[in-house]
């Protein structure tokens, strides 16, 4: 954590921590193949993370029904076996890329969608890849 992702003086900021789990978990959509959006995210703030701890993350897949991903994250401090500092279980909605398409901003999808990179075209519609 860089000091400009402080809450509390010498902590991290609670909201900076949401984030780095939001994507942590959105990242185990991407390993199944599909797009999908944070439909809740709840996050429990066990103990302080001081700015520059090492967070270590580790987040799984606890179920999927229909198009409904449940999962779960814990971040650690100091090791993969550290204190816990915070946690979160998320349930993320799978979403046609239409949802992006139609909802983005028209000269970024524009941009996205002209690449002539075939590569780079389809990855810009990835969901934290």
């Amino acid at each position: 954590m860089r000091p400009a992702h402080q809450g509390a003086p010498g902590l991290a900021h609670g909201g900076v921590l949401a984030t780095a789990l939001d994507e942590t978990l959105g990242s185990l959509n991407w390993l199944l193949r599909k797009i999908a959006v944070t439909g809740r995210l709840e996050t429990d703030f066990v103990r302080p993370v001081p700015v520059g701890t090492t967070l270590h993350l580790a987040a799984e897949v606890v179920a999927v029904a229909g198009r409904k991903i449940y999962s779960t994250a814990t971040g650690r401090v100091d090791g993969p076996e550290g204190p816990v500092a915070v946690r979160a279980d998320a349930l993320f909605i799978e979403v046609p890329v239409e949802h992006f398409t139609e909802n983005g901003r028209k000269e970024e999808i524009q941009a996205a969608m002209s690449d002539p990179d075939r590569t780079r075209r389809a990855r810009a519609f990835e969901v934290n890849p």
